[in-house]
């Protein structure tokens, strides 16, 4: 997947990045290009060779026929948890490093149904934070909407997807 200067793109975990450069560097004495992103949540600057683009995950930000999908996603009331916490964790942070924003809307629709069970742990609690602060972004950026109008139909949608999880 290629990508130019001035495109905004997806940095799996951190969010939408600016691709503000493609340099050449020398890599143990190869020629290597690379993409200097700017993470925009933080300001941050990573660098990533162009080669290694899907390994990283680094994608286009999604469209709008995809934001529907993702909505009915966190709306739909299938909601896979482990009892297990650790197995929980493990697989829940495996999905947040995929990049994909749909693995991101399960682990935010799965986290949520069970922070209504019970206490969510300090880290499972941040990664559903984490989970939302990503989509709301995205998709804040897709409709061109203020994160607050977006966080507003995502709990929307999440709580629909609870109450037909309670009712099935």
């Amino acid at each position: 997947m290629k990508f130019r200067v001035g495109e905004k793109v997806i940095y799996p975990n951190h969010g939408i990045a600016l691709i503000e450069e493609i340099t050449q560097h020398t890599i143990a004495g190869k020629e290597k290009l690379f993409y200097s992103l700017k993470v925009l949540a933080n300001d941050s600057l990573v660098m990533v060779p162009t080669a290694n683009v899907k390994s990283v995950g680094l994608r286009k930000i999604i469209n709008k026929r995809e934001v529907s999908k993702l909505f009915k996603i966190l709306k739909n009331g299938n909601i896979e948890t482990s009892s297990n916490w650790k197995g929980r964790f493990k697989e829940n942070s495996t999905r947040m490093q995929s990049g994909s924003i749909y693995e991101a809307a399960e682990v935010l629709k799965s986290l949520f149904y069970l922070s209504q069970q019970k206490p969510l742990s300090y880290r499972e609690k941040r990664m559903m934070e984490r989970a939302k602060y990503l989509i709301v972004s995205e998709i804040a950026e897709v409709k061109k909407q203020p994160t607050e109008k977006v966080e507003e139909k995502i709990e929307k949608a999440l709580n629909a997807s609870l109450k037909l999880m309670t009712e099935h």
